[in-house]
C-alpha cells in the first residue's frame, strides 16, 4: 500500500498542476481553457527540438517551460482577449477550437506519431528504501510539485500581482474600478497557467520518453475532473482533486480484479 501511496503522489501531483493551472484561469475570468492540452504538447515538441540542437537537458527544460508560457501569453491575446465578457459558451468554444487548430498544426507540421525524447540515463534510476522502490522521475515529480505549489502559494499571498490576481477572483470588475489594468492581471495568470503546464508537460515527457499531438488531451480531461472535484475555481480544491483522483486511479490499477482493469478509467 505505501508503494502505491508513493506512485499515487507522483501521478496526483501531475494531474494538481493541471487542474491547477485551469483553476487559475477560470478563477478570474470563467474561462475552462480545453486547449491547456496542448500546452503541455508545446512543452514537449520545444523541450525535444532543443536537445536536437544540442542544448544540455536543463536548459531545454527551461527552454520549454518558456515556450510554454509564451504560448499561454500568445493564446491569451490572439484568441480569448476578443471574446473576454462574452458568455461562457462563447468562451468554451473558443476554447475548444484553439485546442483543435493546434492539435492539427503539429500533426501536419511536425508529426502525427510520437517522437522520442532523450531522457539522461540518470533519471532512470530507482530508489530502494527498505521494500519500497521509488523511481528518479518519480521523486523528482513529487519534489518539483511541492515546490510549484509553494511557490505559487508564496506569489499569490506576498507579491503585488499575487494580490491583484487573488481580488480579480473575488470580484473582477471592483478590481477594474480600483485602477488595476485587467489585462496585465488576466495575461499574468494565463502566464502563471502555462507555466503549470509546462512543468507538467515535461514530468510527463519524462514518464513517457517522447511527445505526440494528443499527448495532453487525456491528462487536461482528468486535470478537469479534478478541478471539478475539488471545486472549480478553488486553488485549494484542484490540488487537494488532482491527488485524489491520482490515488484512486493507482490503486484501482493496483487492486482491481484484472478482468475489471480495462474499466479503470470508467
Amino acid at each position: 500500500f505505501l508503494q502505491q501511496l508513493l506512485n499515487a503522489l507522483s501521478l496526483g501531483g501531475t494531474y494538481a498542476l493541471l487542474a491547477l493551472g485551469l483553476a487559475v484561469v477560470f478563477s478570474i475570468i470563467g474561462l475552462i481553457n480545453f486547449a491547456h492540452g496542448e500546452l503541455m504538447t508545446v512543452t514537449g515538441y520545444a523541450v525535444c527540438l532543443a536537445l536536437i540542437w544540442g542544448l544540455p537537458f536543463p536548459l531545454a527544460v527551461i527552454a520549454g517551460l518558456a515556450v510554454a508560457m509564451a504560448a499561454a501569453f500568445l493564446m491569451e491575446r490572439i484568441a480569448f482577449r476578443p471574446v473576454r465578457g462574452a458568455s461562457g459558451t462563447t468562451l468554451l468554444l473558443t476554447s475548444f477550437a484553439v485546442s483543435a487548430i493546434l492539435r492539427v498544426l503539429f500533426q501536419n507540421l511536425i508529426s502525427a506519431r510520437p517522437i522520442p525524447v532523450s531522457i539522461p540515463a540518470s533519471l532512470s534510476g530507482v530508489i530502494t528504501i527498505g521494500p519500497l522502490h521509488l523511481g528518479m522521475i518519480q521523486l523528482i515529480s513529487i519534489i518539483v510539485t511541492l515546490v510549484m505549489l509553494l511557490g505559487l502559494n508564496l506569489f499569490l499571498h506576498r507579491t503585488m500581482a499575487g494580490r491583484a490576481m487573488r481580488a480579480a477572483s473575488e470580484d473582477f470588475a471592483v478590481l477594474r474600478l480600483m485602477g488595476l489594468r485587467a489585462n496585465s492581471v488576466v495575461a499574468t495568470a494565463f502566464a502563471i497557467s502555462g507555466l503549470l503546464a509546462g512543468v507538467a508537460g515535461v514530468l510527463w515527457v519524462a514518464q513517457r520518453g517522447s511527445v505526440d499531438p494528443l499527448m495532453g488531451a487525456l491528462p487536461v480531461l482528468k486535470a478537469f475532473i479534478a478541478a471539478i472535484i475539488g471545486g472549480l475555481g478553488s486553488l485549494s480544491g484542484a490540488v487537494a482533486g488532482g491527488f485524489l483522483l491520482g490515488f484512486i486511479e493507482v490503486i484501482l490499477q493496483a487492486y482491481l480484479p484484472e478482468g475489471l482493469l480495462p474499466y479503470r478509467d470508467a
